[in-house]
């Protein structure tokens, strides 16, 4: 650790007393308007998330097997003794043995130096390493839960693991205590104050900034991509994009985008923008830029976003174009939706509306879907609709922050350590800009989406959902498909999407991603990051696609091109927007995607 600077000038008192009394002044307002708003609220349940039952179970079950639970603790204390005795040999002066435990690969939160070099820190670490690893052991090896309550506890256990790390305490952080040593403390007292700035935005409950939000403006530099909008509807707008080429393919491309966030993640800068890029390659592309949903639109269907969404965006490319065809992709909560558009075109004749479909991340097989189903059961959706009664939406933070769990260590406590510990400002980063730009769910849409979908798994029985008067039976879709998905993703693992090579009816490519649910389908061509995998068979079991597949270099944004560009119908003069049969309302991005869910 860095020595104090014996030289430097002792802290000014009379400005650490003025910034102390400013600092009280906004805490006590937070607290009121913290107070003011659970008042609003109303009765509140204070286990909305029904954690404290399947605790309960999760003790009970333990306590009926004393001696597994002996076994458990004494395997612990064996563990940690054997910890101890290496780190007294070291302090004595011996060498320093083989660590007892090490840090997941990729996990990031001990790579100061310190927490290797200094025997109390790598004891410190271990310690933290070695406890959790036991903890987590005891909770997956007790017996007698369901399988959703040891889902819940081993996810819960995880968070709480998670949230005690050492990294975590500015008493037990090595970076920590180096910057309050050189700052004289200044660190922390910045970090109060951007606890209390992100108390104050969220009027008592904490809103961690993620990135520098002043330093982003959608339209300017997110979101930027020429073109209009050409169609709106109450649920979206279509924006249509300026030609980059002279000629562009007869076959308009429809992107659908997630509604749970904004389209913009296909569009973040030009050099990382999937949309510019397709449209450099020769595509007309079009994109939904969905509304960011209020009271008036509580009502709204699931049924309401497959009429007013891809099923009203195909008949506008039709007027724009005059093409009856579109080649359509759909991410994520948007390929869900797209999944369901394809078998309504199928069911009720009009399969040849679509010549072929992609799907970015998508679930249309919910049995595995990984820790989003831990906030899935009757108890929690209950909860949630008596939440969004009051205004008819979900909240987008609520969204947000259970995303956020997913990745805790990444988007919650690295922030908490930069922002409140460090006392540092967040870095501008327009990924993290565009995860902070929430959007509402309405709470009809939501509620059928996270019942059927989610808890019944209703998408993979043939018929089991009528939408529009027609069955969904992905069966029945033979366009050619092509899936893609990515290795590290926990909103949509790539073995639950894989289930779809087993449902949809016609020819399908598989194709793997390395990283998660953004940044490996954000990974633009020229790229060397992450690589892909691809095997042109499609085996019922993921685990045998991904032991025969063939793994690459680079993006696979080039080995989509050279699928879809086979499904192009040929080359027609470029089109602009405006120039068919739709007129240009106003200029891309347009006016939904800049509602901010905080507006």
């Amino acid at each position: 650790m860095t020595e104090p600077q014996t030289d430097a000038a002792p802290p000014d008192m009379a400005a650490a007393a003025e910034q102390f009394a400013s600092i009280a002044e906004r805490s006590q307002k937070i607290v009121e308007d913290f107070l003011e708003s659970k008042k609003e609220e109303g009765l509140h349940d204070p286990d909305p998330l029904k954690i404290g039952g399947a605790f309960m179970e999760l003790t009970r079950q333990m306590m009926a097997d004393p001696a597994r639970l002996w076994e458990m603790q004494t395997r612990f204390w064996s563990d940690y003794a054997d910890l101890w005795t290496d780190t007294a040999r070291r302090l004595t002066g011996g060498e320093a043995a083989e660590p007892k435990i090490a840090p997941e690969a990729g996990d990031r939160r001990f790579k100061d130096a310190a927490w290797t070099d200094n025997a109390a820190f790598e004891f410190i670490k271990q310690s933290y390493l070695l406890a959790s690893q036991h903890i987590q052991k005891s909770v997956a090896e007790t017996e007698g839960l369901d399988d959703h309550t040891a889902h819940k506890v081993e996810f819960f256990t995880k968070q709480w693991i998670d949230a005690m790390a050492p990294t975590n305490f500015a008493a037990t952080n090595p970076e920590v205590l180096r910057a309050t040593v050189e700052t004289k403390g200044e660190n922390l007292v910045n970090g109060l104050n951007n606890l209390l700035t992100d108390l104050e935005r969220g009027k008592g409950k904490l809103a961690i900034r993620m990135t520098d939000d002043s330093k982003f403006e959608v339209g300017e530099n997110v979101a930027a991509s020429k073109g209009s909008v050409v169609f709106e509807n109450d649920l979206m707008q279509l924006i249509q994009y300026a030609p980059l080429t002279e000629k562009a393919y007869r076959t308009p491309l429809l992107i659908v985008p997630p509604w749970i966030n904004k389209f913009y993640i296909l569009d973040l800068r030009d050099s990382n923008s999937f949309i510019r890029w397709a449209v450099s390659k020769g595509h007309t592309v079009f994109v939904i830029s969905w509304v960011n949903p209020d009271s008036k639109l509580a009502d709204k269907t699931f049924e309401d976003y497959l009429i007013e969404g891809p099923l009203a965006a195909m008949d506008a490319v039709e007027r724009a174009t005059g093409e009856q065809q579109v080649n359509m992709i759909g991410y994520c909560l948007g390929g869900t939706l797209t999944a369901c558009a394809m078998a309504h075109l199928a069911n009720s004749g009009r399969a040849d509306r679509v010549k072929s479909v992609t799907y970015f991340t998508t679930l249309v097989d919910f049995e595995n879907a990984g820790d989003l189903c831990v906030f899935i059961d009757d108890e929690q959706l209950k909860g949630l609709e008596q939440r969004m009664a009051k205004h008819g939406y979900l909240e987008g933070k609520d969204m947000a922050n259970t995303f956020n769990m997913l990745r805790a260590n990444d988007l919650i406590w690295s922030f908490v350590i930069n922002n409140y510990l460090l006392g540092k400002d967040p870095f501008p980063f327009d990924l993290l800009y565009w995860n902070s730009d929430a959007t509402r769910m309405p709470a009809a849409m939501h509620m059928f989406y996270l019942r059927n979908m989610y808890q019944r798994n209703l998408m993979v029985e043939p018929g089991a959902i009528d939408l529009l008067g027609t069955p969904i039976d992905l069966g029945a879709v033979e366009a050619p498909t092509f899936i893609l998905s990515t290795k590290d993703d926990h909103i949509a693992p790539w073995k639950a999407t894989y289930s779809g090579t087993q449902l949809y009816g016609g020819p399908v490519k598989f194709c793997l991603s390395g990283s998660g649910h953004i940044a490996g389908v954000v990974n633009p061509e020229g790229s060397e990051k992450y690589g892909y995998w691809t095997n042109p068979k499609n085996p019922a079991d993921p685990d045998a696609w991904f032991a025969g597949a063939k793994q690459h270099d680079g993006s696979w944004w080039p080995e989509w091109h050279r699928w879809i560009s086979r499904k192009t119908g040929g080359k027609v003069d470029a089109r602009q927007p405006g120039d068919g049969g739709l007129d240009v309302i106003e200029p891309a991005p347009g006016r939904y995607v800049k509602v901010r869910a905080t507006d």
